[in-house]
Protein backbone atom coordinates (compact mmCIF):
# COMPACT_ATOMS: atom_id res chain seq x y z
CA UNK A 1 0.00 0.00 0.00
CA UNK A 2 1.42 3.47 -0.82
CA UNK A 3 2.46 5.75 1.72
CA UNK A 4 -0.01 8.64 2.48
CA UNK A 5 1.05 12.19 1.14
CA UNK A 6 2.59 14.19 2.89
CA UNK A 7 2.18 17.53 3.51
CA UNK A 8 4.66 20.61 4.69
CA UNK A 9 3.34 23.03 7.21
CA UNK A 10 5.72 26.07 7.67
CA UNK A 11 5.52 27.72 10.46
CA UNK A 12 4.94 26.45 13.98
CA UNK A 13 3.01 29.39 15.79
CA UNK A 14 -1.09 29.40 16.01
CA UNK A 15 -2.16 29.56 12.65
CA UNK A 16 0.88 26.58 11.63
CA UNK A 17 -0.45 24.21 14.29
CA UNK A 18 -4.06 24.32 13.89
CA UNK A 19 -3.42 23.74 10.05
CA UNK A 20 -1.23 20.73 10.98
CA UNK A 21 -3.64 19.50 13.62
CA UNK A 22 -6.75 19.24 10.69
CA UNK A 23 -4.60 17.84 8.71
CA UNK A 24 -3.72 15.40 11.28
CA UNK A 25 -7.29 14.83 12.35
CA UNK A 26 -8.61 14.34 8.53
CA UNK A 27 -6.24 11.12 8.91
CA UNK A 28 -5.70 10.82 4.88
CA UNK A 29 -2.35 12.65 5.09
CA UNK A 30 0.81 12.96 7.20
CA UNK A 31 1.62 16.33 8.26
CA UNK A 32 5.26 17.67 8.95
CA UNK A 33 4.87 20.68 11.06
CA UNK A 34 8.37 22.73 10.11
CA UNK A 35 9.32 25.78 12.78
CA UNK A 36 12.96 27.22 12.33
CA UNK A 37 13.00 27.88 15.92
CA UNK A 38 11.89 24.99 17.10
CA UNK A 39 9.41 26.75 19.55
CA UNK A 40 6.30 24.69 18.39
CA UNK A 41 2.47 25.96 19.66
CA UNK A 42 3.63 29.60 21.28
CA UNK A 43 5.01 31.85 18.76
CA UNK A 44 5.75 35.63 20.31
CA UNK A 45 2.61 35.91 21.31
CA UNK A 46 1.92 32.99 23.88
CA UNK A 47 6.30 32.27 24.91
CA UNK A 48 5.75 34.57 27.29
CA UNK A 49 5.38 33.75 31.53
CA UNK A 50 4.93 37.21 32.24
CA UNK A 51 1.52 37.01 34.35
CA UNK A 52 0.81 40.78 33.29
CA UNK A 53 0.47 39.63 29.58
CA UNK A 54 -3.11 38.65 29.34
CA UNK A 55 -5.14 37.59 26.41
CA UNK A 56 -7.13 40.74 24.54
CA UNK A 57 -9.95 37.57 23.89
CA UNK A 58 -12.12 36.32 26.77
CA UNK A 59 -11.65 32.83 27.41
CA UNK A 60 -14.74 31.59 26.52
CA UNK A 61 -14.01 32.85 22.58
CA UNK A 62 -10.67 30.94 22.62
CA UNK A 63 -11.43 27.66 21.74
CA UNK A 64 -8.16 26.48 18.86
CA UNK A 65 -11.51 23.93 17.19
CA UNK A 66 -14.34 25.93 16.09
CA UNK A 67 -16.63 22.62 16.61
CA UNK A 68 -16.00 22.85 20.29
CA UNK A 69 -16.33 26.27 21.50
CA UNK A 70 -15.95 25.96 24.91
CA UNK A 71 -12.37 23.12 24.67
CA UNK A 72 -10.35 26.16 26.08
CA UNK A 73 -12.46 27.16 28.85
CA UNK A 74 -12.77 24.22 30.16
CA UNK A 75 -9.02 23.17 29.87
CA UNK A 76 -8.86 26.29 31.93
CA UNK A 77 -11.36 25.68 34.66
CA UNK A 78 -9.65 22.26 35.46
CA UNK A 79 -6.16 23.81 35.53
CA UNK A 80 -7.80 27.09 37.55
CA UNK A 81 -10.82 27.21 38.54
CA UNK A 82 -10.21 30.68 39.87
CA UNK A 83 -9.68 31.64 36.49
CA UNK A 84 -11.35 35.32 35.33
CA UNK A 85 -12.41 35.60 32.15
CA UNK A 86 -9.01 36.78 30.56
CA UNK A 87 -6.42 34.26 30.80
CA UNK A 88 -2.64 34.87 30.47
CA UNK A 89 -1.19 34.52 27.11
CA UNK A 90 1.64 32.14 28.66
CA UNK A 91 -1.88 29.76 29.79
CA UNK A 92 -2.96 29.82 26.11
CA UNK A 93 0.83 28.37 25.39
CA UNK A 94 0.53 25.82 27.40
CA UNK A 95 -3.11 24.77 26.15
CA UNK A 96 -1.84 24.80 22.74
CA UNK A 97 1.40 22.70 23.60
CA UNK A 98 -1.28 20.40 25.56
CA UNK A 99 -2.98 19.58 21.64
CA UNK A 100 0.16 19.47 20.16
CA UNK A 101 1.56 16.67 21.99
CA UNK A 102 -1.38 15.02 22.31
CA UNK A 103 -1.52 14.85 18.39
CA UNK A 104 1.97 13.81 17.58
CA UNK A 105 1.96 10.85 20.05
CA UNK A 106 -1.44 9.59 18.27
CA UNK A 107 -0.45 7.66 15.28
CA UNK A 108 2.63 9.10 13.94
CA UNK A 109 1.62 11.29 11.34
CA UNK A 110 2.12 14.74 12.58
CA UNK A 111 5.64 14.65 12.41
CA UNK A 112 7.62 17.83 14.05
CA UNK A 113 10.96 19.18 12.17
CA UNK A 114 13.20 22.31 13.92
CA UNK A 115 15.00 24.20 11.00
CA UNK A 116 14.73 27.17 8.06
CA UNK A 117 12.60 26.56 5.06
CA UNK A 118 14.60 28.48 2.28
CA UNK A 119 13.40 27.86 -1.00
CA UNK A 120 10.51 25.73 -2.21
CA UNK A 121 10.89 24.56 -5.78
CA UNK A 122 7.88 22.19 -8.10
CA UNK A 123 9.02 18.76 -7.85
CA UNK A 124 6.51 15.98 -10.11
CA UNK A 125 3.20 17.14 -8.39
CA UNK A 126 4.33 18.21 -5.22
CA UNK A 127 7.56 20.70 -4.20
CA UNK A 128 10.64 20.44 -2.70
CA UNK A 129 11.48 21.90 0.06
CA UNK A 130 15.16 22.98 0.50
CA UNK A 131 16.55 24.11 4.20
CA UNK A 132 19.01 26.61 5.39
CA UNK A 133 21.60 23.38 6.38
CA UNK A 134 21.20 22.04 2.94
CA UNK A 135 19.23 19.35 3.55
CA UNK A 136 16.39 18.71 0.65
CA UNK A 137 13.18 16.70 1.03
CA UNK A 138 10.01 16.59 -1.08
CA UNK A 139 6.55 16.69 -0.34
CA UNK A 140 3.14 16.38 -2.18
CA UNK A 141 1.74 20.00 -0.38
CA UNK A 142 2.78 22.72 1.18
CA UNK A 143 0.98 25.34 3.68
CA UNK A 144 2.83 28.65 4.65
CA UNK A 145 2.20 29.85 8.17
CA UNK A 146 4.51 32.60 8.37
CA UNK A 147 3.05 34.46 11.31
CA UNK A 148 3.60 38.23 11.90
CA UNK A 149 6.87 39.81 10.06
CA UNK A 150 8.84 41.52 12.86
CA UNK A 151 8.51 45.56 13.17
CA UNK A 152 9.53 47.89 10.52
CA UNK A 153 12.30 50.11 11.34
CA UNK A 154 10.98 53.73 12.43
CA UNK A 155 11.92 56.59 10.10
CA UNK A 156 14.64 59.09 12.10
CA UNK A 157 16.69 56.40 13.70
CA UNK A 158 20.21 57.28 12.77
CA UNK A 159 22.44 53.78 11.63
CA UNK A 160 24.75 54.53 14.86
CA UNK A 161 22.03 53.84 16.96
CA UNK A 162 20.44 50.75 15.59
CA UNK A 163 23.99 49.58 16.08
CA UNK A 164 23.97 50.55 19.70
CA UNK A 165 23.12 48.11 22.66
CA UNK A 166 20.27 50.78 23.83
CA UNK A 167 18.69 50.50 20.80
CA UNK A 168 16.15 46.90 20.51
CA UNK A 169 14.98 46.66 17.44
CA UNK A 170 12.50 43.54 18.42
CA UNK A 171 10.44 43.74 21.60
CA UNK A 172 9.67 39.89 21.68
CA UNK A 173 13.59 39.48 22.16
CA UNK A 174 14.08 42.28 24.97
CA UNK A 175 17.05 41.58 27.24
CA UNK A 176 17.03 43.30 30.69
CA UNK A 177 18.13 47.18 30.25
CA UNK A 178 21.55 48.03 31.40
CA UNK A 179 20.90 49.19 34.87
CA UNK A 180 22.73 52.67 34.29
CA UNK A 181 23.19 55.19 36.73
CA UNK A 182 21.44 57.79 34.68
CA UNK A 183 17.91 56.61 35.03
CA UNK A 184 17.40 58.44 32.01
CA UNK A 185 13.70 57.34 30.67
CA UNK A 186 12.91 54.50 28.29
CA UNK A 187 11.55 55.41 24.73
CA UNK A 188 9.06 53.21 23.24
CA UNK A 189 7.80 53.93 19.95
CA UNK A 190 4.51 52.86 18.98
CA UNK A 191 1.79 53.26 21.44
CA UNK A 192 -0.18 49.64 20.57
CA UNK A 193 -0.67 46.47 22.00
CA UNK A 194 3.00 46.13 21.82
CA UNK A 195 3.54 49.14 23.60
CA UNK A 196 1.56 47.61 26.16
CA UNK A 197 3.29 44.69 26.28
CA UNK A 198 7.01 46.25 26.90
CA UNK A 199 5.21 48.72 29.40
CA UNK A 200 4.38 46.43 31.80
CA UNK A 201 7.02 43.98 31.33
CA UNK A 202 9.86 47.14 32.19
CA UNK A 203 7.10 48.27 35.22
CA UNK A 204 8.50 44.55 36.81
CA UNK A 205 11.97 44.75 35.55
CA UNK A 206 12.50 48.36 35.98
CA UNK A 207 9.95 50.14 38.18
CA UNK A 208 12.41 53.43 38.96
CA UNK A 209 12.93 54.62 35.28
CA UNK A 210 9.93 56.17 33.89
CA UNK A 211 8.82 55.35 29.88
CA UNK A 212 7.29 57.52 27.03
CA UNK A 213 5.18 55.99 24.33
CA UNK A 214 5.51 58.15 21.33
CA UNK A 215 3.26 57.71 18.61
CA UNK A 216 2.25 59.52 15.52
CA UNK A 217 -1.49 59.69 16.32
CA UNK A 218 -1.25 58.91 20.37
CA UNK A 219 -4.07 56.43 19.84
CA UNK A 220 -3.62 53.75 22.90
CA UNK A 221 -5.68 50.73 22.59
CA UNK A 222 -9.04 50.69 25.05
CA UNK A 223 -10.62 48.29 26.99
CA UNK A 224 -13.05 45.77 26.54
CA UNK A 225 -16.22 45.94 28.85
CA UNK A 226 -16.51 44.18 32.30
CA UNK A 227 -19.08 42.24 31.11
CA UNK A 228 -20.06 40.28 27.99
CA UNK A 229 -21.74 42.38 25.19
CA UNK A 230 -25.16 42.29 23.89
CA UNK A 231 -25.90 41.65 20.44
CA UNK A 232 -26.31 44.42 18.45
CA UNK A 233 -27.83 44.62 14.66
CA UNK A 234 -26.17 42.94 11.67
CA UNK A 235 -24.25 45.73 9.29
CA UNK A 236 -25.12 46.40 6.14
CA UNK A 237 -23.60 43.66 3.49
CA UNK A 238 -22.12 45.75 0.99
CA UNK A 239 -21.27 48.67 2.47
CA UNK A 240 -18.69 50.90 1.22
CA UNK A 241 -16.59 52.13 3.49
CA UNK A 242 -17.58 55.76 4.46
CA UNK A 243 -21.57 53.93 4.32
CA UNK A 244 -19.79 51.23 7.18
CA UNK A 245 -18.65 54.81 9.15
CA UNK A 246 -22.42 55.67 9.01
CA UNK A 247 -23.53 52.66 10.56
CA UNK A 248 -21.22 52.43 12.84
CA UNK A 249 -21.77 55.56 14.55
CA UNK A 250 -25.12 55.05 14.58
CA UNK A 251 -24.78 51.72 16.26
CA UNK A 252 -22.49 53.04 18.89
CA UNK A 253 -24.79 56.27 20.09
CA UNK A 254 -27.87 53.24 20.20
CA UNK A 255 -26.34 50.54 21.45
CA UNK A 256 -22.53 51.09 22.64
CA UNK A 257 -19.27 51.69 20.26
CA UNK A 258 -17.94 47.78 21.62
CA UNK A 259 -21.55 46.27 20.65
CA UNK A 260 -21.13 48.10 17.36
CA UNK A 261 -17.97 46.97 16.38
CA UNK A 262 -18.44 43.29 18.20
CA UNK A 263 -21.50 43.30 15.26
CA UNK A 264 -19.23 44.02 12.33
CA UNK A 265 -16.90 40.63 13.83
CA UNK A 266 -18.51 37.81 11.48
CA UNK A 267 -19.05 39.81 8.73
CA UNK A 268 -15.46 42.03 8.29
CA UNK A 269 -14.08 39.36 5.97
CA UNK A 270 -16.86 39.33 3.99
CA UNK A 271 -17.33 43.24 3.69
CA UNK A 272 -13.26 43.57 2.89
CA UNK A 273 -13.11 40.70 -0.06
CA UNK A 274 -16.42 43.24 -1.61
CA UNK A 275 -14.30 46.22 -1.85
CA UNK A 276 -12.44 47.12 -4.65
CA UNK A 277 -8.68 48.16 -4.54
CA UNK A 278 -9.54 52.33 -3.71
CA UNK A 279 -12.07 51.35 -1.17
CA UNK A 280 -9.65 48.98 0.40
CA UNK A 281 -6.63 52.00 -0.11
CA UNK A 282 -8.97 54.55 1.75
CA UNK A 283 -9.98 52.60 4.41
CA UNK A 284 -6.33 51.92 5.18
CA UNK A 285 -5.35 55.13 4.65
CA UNK A 286 -7.60 57.16 6.83
CA UNK A 287 -9.78 54.43 8.90
CA UNK A 288 -7.19 51.99 10.20
CA UNK A 289 -5.13 53.48 13.40
CA UNK A 290 -8.93 53.84 14.62
CA UNK A 291 -10.29 50.57 13.89
CA UNK A 292 -7.37 48.72 15.43
CA UNK A 293 -7.77 50.18 18.37
CA UNK A 294 -11.08 49.86 18.65
CA UNK A 295 -11.33 46.34 17.73
CA UNK A 296 -8.18 45.01 19.30
CA UNK A 297 -8.69 45.78 22.93
CA UNK A 298 -7.39 45.11 26.49
CA UNK A 299 -8.49 42.81 29.01
CA UNK A 300 -10.02 45.50 31.65
CA UNK A 301 -6.60 44.53 34.03
CA UNK A 302 -4.49 45.34 31.34
CA UNK A 303 -5.99 48.21 31.07
CA UNK A 304 -6.45 49.25 34.84
CA UNK A 305 -2.77 48.56 34.96
CA UNK A 306 -1.55 51.00 32.24
CA UNK A 307 -4.12 53.41 33.10
CA UNK A 308 -2.45 53.36 36.88
CA UNK A 309 1.20 53.69 35.05
CA UNK A 310 0.01 57.20 33.28
CA UNK A 311 -1.92 58.31 36.54
CA UNK A 312 1.29 58.30 38.29
CA UNK A 313 3.57 59.52 35.38
CA UNK A 314 5.48 56.17 35.04
CA UNK A 315 4.23 56.18 31.35
CA UNK A 316 3.67 59.11 29.02
CA UNK A 317 1.98 59.49 26.45
CA UNK A 318 3.67 61.98 23.37
CA UNK A 319 1.88 62.36 20.27
CA UNK A 320 3.98 62.85 17.57
CA UNK A 321 6.95 62.04 15.09
CA UNK A 322 10.29 61.16 15.39
CA UNK A 323 12.70 63.67 13.83
CA UNK A 324 15.40 62.04 14.93
CA UNK A 325 16.75 59.32 17.34
CA UNK A 326 21.63 59.63 17.33
CA UNK A 327 23.47 59.20 20.38
CA UNK A 328 23.78 61.55 23.08
CA UNK A 329 26.31 62.44 25.49
CA UNK A 330 24.73 59.40 28.16
CA UNK A 331 22.63 57.60 25.93
CA UNK A 332 20.26 59.04 23.43
CA UNK A 333 19.02 62.29 21.99
CA UNK A 334 15.66 62.12 20.63
CA UNK A 335 14.27 65.24 18.37
CA UNK A 336 10.51 64.87 17.80
CA UNK A 337 7.80 67.37 16.54
CA UNK A 338 4.40 67.28 18.32
CA UNK A 339 1.18 66.53 16.11
CA UNK A 340 0.03 69.92 14.99
CA UNK A 341 2.99 71.82 16.27
CA UNK A 342 6.06 73.06 14.17
CA UNK A 343 8.50 73.49 16.99
CA UNK A 344 11.08 70.48 17.38
CA UNK A 345 11.71 69.37 20.53
CA UNK A 346 13.98 67.37 22.08
CA UNK A 347 14.62 64.97 24.84
CA UNK A 348 17.23 62.53 26.59
CA UNK A 349 16.62 58.35 26.75
CA UNK A 350 18.27 55.78 27.73
CA UNK A 351 17.12 53.36 25.97
CA UNK A 352 14.51 53.30 23.06
CA UNK A 353 12.47 50.17 21.79
CA UNK A 354 10.59 49.44 19.15
CA UNK A 355 7.34 49.21 19.60
CA UNK A 356 5.32 49.56 16.64
CA UNK A 357 4.20 45.95 15.86
CA UNK A 358 4.45 44.02 13.08
CA UNK A 359 5.58 45.59 10.15
CA UNK A 360 2.37 46.55 7.55
CA UNK A 361 3.61 45.76 4.64
CA UNK A 362 5.00 42.30 3.20
CA UNK A 363 8.25 44.11 2.26
CA UNK A 364 9.05 44.71 5.46
CA UNK A 365 8.33 40.75 6.03
CA UNK A 366 12.31 39.49 6.18
CA UNK A 367 11.56 35.61 5.38
CA UNK A 368 14.07 34.14 2.79
CA UNK A 369 11.79 31.33 2.07
CA UNK A 370 8.70 34.59 1.19
CA UNK A 371 11.59 36.80 -0.57
CA UNK A 372 13.01 33.75 -2.84
CA UNK A 373 8.78 32.55 -3.33
CA UNK A 374 8.56 35.78 -4.95
CA UNK A 375 11.36 36.60 -6.82
CA UNK A 376 11.12 33.34 -8.83
CA UNK A 377 7.39 34.26 -9.27
CA UNK A 378 5.71 31.60 -7.14
CA UNK A 379 4.21 34.51 -4.93
CA UNK A 380 3.42 37.91 -5.70
CA UNK A 381 2.50 40.55 -2.96
CA UNK A 382 -1.25 41.12 -2.79
CA UNK A 383 -2.54 44.61 -4.00
CA UNK A 384 -2.66 46.45 -1.15
CA UNK A 385 1.24 45.29 0.19
CA UNK A 386 -0.39 43.86 3.13
CA UNK A 387 0.53 40.09 2.51
CA UNK A 388 0.84 37.53 -0.12
CA UNK A 389 -2.16 37.28 -3.04
CA UNK A 390 -4.09 34.25 -2.43
CA UNK A 391 -7.81 33.15 -3.74
CA UNK A 392 -10.65 32.14 -1.90
CA UNK A 393 -9.29 28.80 -0.86
CA UNK A 394 -5.86 30.45 0.41
CA UNK A 395 -4.29 29.08 -3.01
CA UNK A 396 -0.72 31.08 -3.50
CA UNK A 397 -1.04 33.50 -6.82
CA UNK A 398 2.02 32.86 -9.01
CA UNK A 399 3.39 35.77 -10.60
CA UNK A 400 1.58 35.43 -13.46
CA UNK A 401 -2.06 35.72 -11.94
CA UNK A 402 -2.42 31.92 -11.52
CA UNK A 403 -3.18 30.13 -8.67
CA UNK A 404 -0.24 27.71 -7.73
CA UNK A 405 -0.84 23.94 -7.22
CA UNK A 406 -0.84 22.76 -3.68
CA UNK A 407 0.76 25.31 -2.01
CA UNK A 408 -1.31 27.39 -0.02
CA UNK A 409 -0.84 30.14 3.07
CA UNK A 410 -2.53 30.75 5.91
CA UNK A 411 -2.73 33.73 9.13
CA UNK A 412 -1.54 36.72 8.77
CA UNK A 413 0.35 36.64 5.80
CA UNK A 414 -2.87 36.05 4.21
CA UNK A 415 -4.60 39.29 5.47
CA UNK A 416 -4.32 41.39 2.32
CA UNK A 417 -7.48 39.30 0.92
CA UNK A 418 -9.37 38.34 4.43
CA UNK A 419 -7.84 41.58 6.37
CA UNK A 420 -9.05 39.84 9.93
CA UNK A 421 -7.16 37.12 10.22
CA UNK A 422 -4.54 37.87 13.24
CA UNK A 423 -6.87 36.75 16.07
CA UNK A 424 -7.69 33.00 17.21
CA UNK A 425 -11.50 33.16 16.16
CA UNK A 426 -10.31 33.99 12.89
CA UNK A 427 -7.51 32.05 12.52
CA UNK A 428 -9.04 28.88 13.42
CA UNK A 429 -11.67 28.76 11.33
CA UNK A 430 -9.29 29.56 8.11
CA UNK A 431 -7.17 26.82 9.52
CA UNK A 432 -9.92 24.44 9.35
CA UNK A 433 -10.85 25.59 5.99
CA UNK A 434 -7.38 25.51 4.49
CA UNK A 435 -6.81 22.14 5.73
CA UNK A 436 -9.82 21.03 3.90
CA UNK A 437 -8.93 22.38 0.69
CA UNK A 438 -5.21 20.85 0.99
CA UNK A 439 -6.62 17.39 1.13
CA UNK A 440 -9.52 18.28 -1.73
CA UNK A 441 -6.55 19.16 -3.98
CA UNK A 442 -4.49 16.40 -2.99
CA UNK A 443 -7.52 13.91 -4.10
CA UNK A 444 -7.58 15.79 -7.19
Amino acid sequence: MPPLPLVAVVGGGFSGLMTALHLARAGTVRVRLIERSANFAQGAAYCTANPDHLLNVRAGNMSAWPDQPDHFARWLAQRRPEAGAFASRGEYGLYLQGLLATAAGADGRLSLAAGEAVGLTPHGAGWRIDYARGQAEQVDAVVLALGNPSPAAPVGVAPEVTDSPLYHADPWRLQALNNDATKAPTLLIGSGLTMVDVALSLARSTPDRPMLALSRRGLAPLAHAPTSPIEARTPPASASPAALLVWLKSEAQSQGWREAIDALRPHTQAIWRGWNRVQRARFLRHARPYWDVHRHRLAPEVAARVQALIDSGALVLLTGRIESLTKGPEGLRLQWRPRGKGQIQTLEVGHAINCTGPAATVSAHQDRLLDALCSQGQARPDPQGLGLEVDGDGRLIGGDGAAQHRLFAVGPVTRGAFWEITAVPDIRVQAQRTAQAVIEALRA
